[in-house]
């Protein structure tokens, strides 16, 4: 798919055996009505950011019209936030929802925490709900860059979803703020925190726990929040619990065979049926990998993953052509991986920044590393493309403009002057942007007579 074909997402399905409705969250609803019914058909998608990363998990978005630079004067508003939290902000309709998490702290220690979600308008800024969902007493322990609130919430139709991992995962009605239910039966040990984001597929949330004690991936039922099944990490994993974890999210593959969950975990990336839970695959990394937190990429039949720690790589697989087989390794690229930060792919080239700030290019067809080049301060935030340009964030507020291809081209940088780990959302003429205090909005200016746009 080309980046200026972002409107028209092509997709070949043969999958006749059930009839039933896949909504991929923030794209379009895709119904099977029999043998490659659809095959062939473009659907077109509407401008929406609804999960981490966007429509796909691919961030790339529909905006138009963000200005590379700006001044006050195009700053629409800025919004200070109670509490911590680096999940990024997803939208829908003048909606913009996030979690964060209230600090109580006894002395230098953490005592208890709040943990909420809470939605601005998108309009103005200003606060439309704060939702308590959960209180937790003795909080676990949590890393430096991590936050009791950094897994990024879900928009489906009228419905947010919200996890703060083994804390809990809650439902919000957005129109009314009511909480639709809470379910925090289901525990492991992050050791450092929470990291993975739910995703939805018509009526059920998917999500990885990937503990130091347990690993296994869930789904939920959307409306009532009962647990429909865990399936256990089936994958041989080093002895040492701190080498077990991960923090992945992950994707649906509309393979020949019917929809798979596609999930990365530590040393193996798997797939599962998403009717039943049952593991369809999995494949070894050959090499330990843990604690990765990029999301799966995909594009047509590739898949492409980031290995985590120690020595993070990116891997490209080819998926089966009839969704039964085993998936073939292609390449893999063992220098410049991210373990936070996922990489984009744009017309062919993927491109990804290390968590200390190396930025590659590389096909994706071939694995040829075209260019690497170092930008300064450390990456939490994942990229992402607006029109022809990749904006990159890093921890220290600093945001980087690069044009994608063969050959490095910055295009500038600006400067926001405050942490920013969360990844930006962009859509229509506004680029909305999580510091470490607050949230604020860039507006470009209305396309001149005869450009369309909102």
């Amino acid at each position: 798919m080309r980046l200026l074909d972002l409107f028209r997402i092509r997709f070949r399905l043969t999958d006749g055996s059930r009839i039933g409705s896949w909504i991929l969250t923030g794209l379009f609803s895709v119904t099977f009505f029999g043998h490659g019914s659809l095959a062939g058909q473009t659907v077109e998608t509407p401008a929406a950011w609804t999960e981490f990363r966007g429509p796909a998990g691919r961030g790339l978005t529909a905006a138009r019209q963000i200005p590379q630079t700006w001044t006050s004067e195009q700053i629409a508003w800025r919004t200070e936030l109670r509490g911590r939290g680096w999940s990024s902000p997803v939208l829908a309709d003048e909606q913009i929802w996030f979690t964060t998490a209230i600090e109580h702290k006894s002395g230098e220690r953490v005592s208890r925490i709040e943990l909420l979600a809470q939605a601005l308008d998108r309009r103005t800024g200003s606060l439309l709900h704060e939702v308590s969902l959960f209180e937790v007493d003795s909080p676990p322990p949590l890393h430096a860059r991590n936050s009791y609130a950094s897994p990024t919430p879900v928009i489906a139709g009228d419905v947010v979803v919200c996890s703060f991992g083994a804390m809990g995962l809650a439902t919000i009605d957005r129109h009314s703020g009511d909480v639709l239910w809470r379910n925090d039966t289901l525990r492991i040990d992050h050791e450092t925190g929470p990291g993975s984001s739910p995703i939805v597929v018509s009526d059920r949330i998917f999500l990885n726990y990937d503990g130091t004690d347990r690993q296994f991936v869930a789904a939920f039922d959307l409306r009532s929040g009962r647990t429909l099944w865990t399936t256990k990490r089936s994958g041989k994993l080093h002895e040492v619990g701190m080498y077990q974890k991960a923090f992945s999210t992950p994707q649906i593959w509309h393979s020949p065979a019917g929809p798979q969950l596609i999930s990365a975990g530590a040393n193996w990336v798997y797939a599962y049926e998403p009717e039943t839970g049952r593991e369809l695959w999995k494949i070894s990394y050959d090499r330990l990998g843990f604690s990765n937190v990029p999301r799966p990429l995909l594009e047509g039949n590739r898949l492409y993953v980031c290995t985590g720690f120690m020595q993070s790589m990116l891997q490209a697989y080819q998926l089966p052509g009839d969704g039964r087989a085993e998936p073939q390794r292609l390449w893999q690229v063992e220098r410049g991986g991210p373990t936070i930060p996922s990489p984009i792919l744009v017309d062919g080239l993927i491109v990804m920044i290390s968590d200390e700030g190396i930025l590659s290019c590389v096909d994706a067809q071939s694995g040829q590393v075209y260019w690497t080049e170092r930008l300064k301060g450390a990456f939490a935030a994942s990229p992402i493309l607006i029109e022809d340009t990749i904006w990159l964030c890093n921890d220290q507020g600093r945001i980087y403009r690069v044009r994608p291809g063969k050959t490095f081209e910055l295009l500038g940088t600006n400067e926001v002057g405050e942490q920013i780990m969360a990844t930006p959302a962009a859509i229509d003429r506004d680029l909305i942007i999580r510091t470490k205090t607050g949230v604020f909005c860039v507006r470009g200016s209305r396309p001149s007579s005869g450009e369309g746009g909102r």
